[in-house]
């Protein structure tokens, strides 16, 4: 299989419609990332659980998943499963993040995501990213709604390892949930892993990608 490269990356842009949401389908991807590269900058904007204990969390979280990072998080106070409803406030948030940074590589929710705050937060980065390359991370949930990836990222045993113990320890509000366990985490990266001829991995929906084989 052929390894992309994404050329030089100084600053990267995270987005998640909850609390968890990055960290549960970019969080390997972002270790590799920063340990790779210290002081890369990352932007981070979570739509909803700002004031609340699930904001502590991802500040925490967060900051253990970008080791080295120059990270901005902006946490909002829109209403869990609401997001259609708050259509313009998203909007103008995901403008606004637009505006603080022009990043190499946006992580965002997929198009075709079942939850609707997950896939209306989709929907708005190409009006706002429109000359960037954004990755769609996937979310497992009750709702079977994973897909065939086109990207994956490999992770390396340790990050895996290290993705799933942070997510254990940072998101405590999370552990009733019957899918909030290692081996929902690690059961998904080794299938991906199996996809892209690698351990562990994580796997991204690319709805357009431009090619540079000249160089």
């Amino acid at each position: 299989m052929i390894r992309l490269g994404a050329g030089r990356l100084d600053r990267i842009a995270a987005v998640g419609a909850h609390c968890d949401d990055i960290a549960i389908g970019a969080g390997g991807t972002l270790l590799t990332l920063c340990l790779a590269r210290p002081g890369l900058r990352v932007d981070a904007l979570v739509l909803s659980g700002g004031g609340t204990e699930r904001e502590e969390e991802e500040r925490a979280a967060l900051a253990a998943f970008c080791p080295g990072a120059d990270l901005r998080l902006t946490v909002l106070k829109l209403p869990d499963g609401r997001m259609p409803v708050h259509w313009d406030e998203a909007k103008a948030a995901v403008e606004e993040l637009r505006g603080q940074t022009d990043p190499e590589l946006v992580l965002a929710p997929r198009t075709d995501d079942a939850h609707q705050d997950h896939r209306g937060l989709a929907q708005l980065m190409p009006t706002a990213f429109r000359d960037h390359l954004v990755l769609g991370y996937e979310i497992v949930k009750w709702d079977g709604d994973l897909g065939r990836p086109a990207a994956y990222q490999p992770l390396s045993t340790e990050v895996a390892e290290q993705k799933v113990r942070l997510l254990q320890e940072h998101y405590p509000s999370q552990r009733h949930r019957p899918w909030y366990d290692r081996e929902a985490f690690l059961g998904l990266a080794r299938i991906r892993g199996i996809e892209c001829h690698a351990r562990y991995a994580e796997a991204f929906a690319v709805t357009k990608l431009t090619l540079n084989l000249g160089n």
